[in-house]
C-alpha cells in the first residue's frame, strides 16, 4: 500500500461465507477505505437474512454502497450496477480514500474494474414473461449465442433470459468488449480448503435459520408476492419450498446448503480465471 493511491482500487473477492465483508471492514479501517458491495442481492432492501447482509454493526461505520437501493420486485443488471458504482469510485478517490470492492457477484465485478463494456439493452418485460414459462431457456441460448451459453449456470433462469434478451435486441451474440482499465486494481482473493469452507457455509445456513429466515421469507412474501427476486434466490427458494410443502422444513435447510455449496463451487470457477488475484491473504483471525 505504499505505491501511488491514485485511481487505486481493491478488490475483495471469493466464494460466500470466505470471510470477504469481515476482512474488507478490516482493511478499511488500517488504509482509510470505504466499501462498495459487488453482490447482486445485496442491492435489494429486505432481503437480509437470506443474503447474509452485513449488520451495521458488523460494518463498524465503515460507509458502506450498492447496498439497500432498490425494491425487491426491481430487476437490476450488471450494466446498471457498473454505472452506479463508478460514481462511488470517483467520490471516494475525490476525498482521498481507497474504494474497497468486495462481493462474489463474478460478472458485476468484471464489468466494473475490468471494463468490460457491454450493450446497453432496455428491458423487454413482455419477452421476458413469455420465456418465464419455457423450461429449456438453455438450449434457446445455446442456439442464440453458443459461448455465452458456457458462462450461465443452466439453472440461472434470471441471467438466461436476460441473455436472450440482449441477443434477440440486438441480433447478435453478445461481445463483452474489453477496454483499458481506469483503475489500477490490487486483486485480493479469499478461500479455504475445500472441507472447511462448506463447514462455514453449513455454520452460515444455521445461523440464518437461528435469525429467522424463514420469517423473513414469509414477511417478504406477504409484502411483495411471488416475485422472481424470492423464488430464484437461494435461501428464499428453499423456504418457500418448505412454504408450499414441497418440503420439510429439515430437508429445505439440507438443500439450502447443497445449493450455497454449489453456488460457491461456481463463484471459485469464475474466479480463479483471474490471473491477477492473490489468494488468502487474510487475518489469522478468519482462518479459525
Amino acid at each position: 500500500m505504499t505505491e501511488n493511491s491514485e485511481n487505486k482500487v481493491i478488490a475483495v473477492v471469493g466464494p460466500t461465507a470466505s470471510g470477504k465483508s469481515l476482512f474488507a471492514v478490516d482493511l478499511a479501517e488500517k488504509i482509510g477505505g470505504e466499501i462498495i458491495s459487488a453482490d447482486s442481492r445485496l442491492v435489494y432492501k429486505g432481503l437480509d437474512i437470506g443474503t447474509a447482509k452485513p449488520t451495521l454493526e458488523e460494518r463498524k461505520g465503515i460507509p458502506h454502497y450498492m447496498i439497500d437501493i432498490v425494491e425487491p420486485f426491481c430487476d437490476y443488471s450488471a450494466g446498471l450496477y457498473a454505472y452506479e458504482a463508478e460514481k462511488h469510485i470517483k467520490s471516494i478517490l475525490s476525498r482521498g480514500k481507497i474504494p474497497i470492492v468486495t462481493g462474489g457477484t463474478g460478472l458485476y465485478i468484471n464489468i466494473l474494474l475490468m471494463n468490460y463494456n457491454l450493450p446497453l439493452v432496455k428491458p423487454d418485460y413482455t419477452l421476458r414473461e413469455e420465456l418465464r414459462k419455457k423450461n429449456d431457456l438453455y438450449e434457446i441460448l445455446v442456439e442464440l449465442d453458443r459461448e455465452t451459453a458456457k458462462s450461465i449456470n443452466k439453472n440461472d433462469k434470471n441471467k438466461l433470459i436476460r441473455a436472450i434478451e440482449i441477443v434477440k435486441a440486438t441480433q447478435k451474440p453478445i461481445v463483452r468488449s474489453k477496454i483499458p482499465p481506469k483503475y489500477k486494481v490490487e486483486w485480493i482473493g479469499l478461500n479455504f480448503p475445500r472441507e472447511i469452507l462448506y463447514e462455514r457455509i453449513n455454520t452460515r445456513v444455521d445461523k440464518m435459520m437461528e435469525n429467522g429466515l424463514l420469517d423473513e421469507t414469509k414477511l417478504l412474501l406477504k409484502n411483495y408476492g411471488r416475485i422472481n427476486n424470492l423464488l430464484y434466490t437461494i435461501g428464499y427458494q428453499e423456504m418457500i419450498q418448505y412454504l408450499d410443502g414441497l418440503l420439510t422444513l429439515d430437508e429445505a435447510v439440507d438443500k439450502l446448503k447443497q445449493n450455497t455449496r454449489r453456488y460457491a463451487k461456481r463463484q471459485l470457477t469464475w474466479f480463479r480465471k483471474n490471473s491477477e488475484i492473490r489468494w488468502n491473504i487474510y487475518p489469522e483471525k478468519l482462518k479459525k
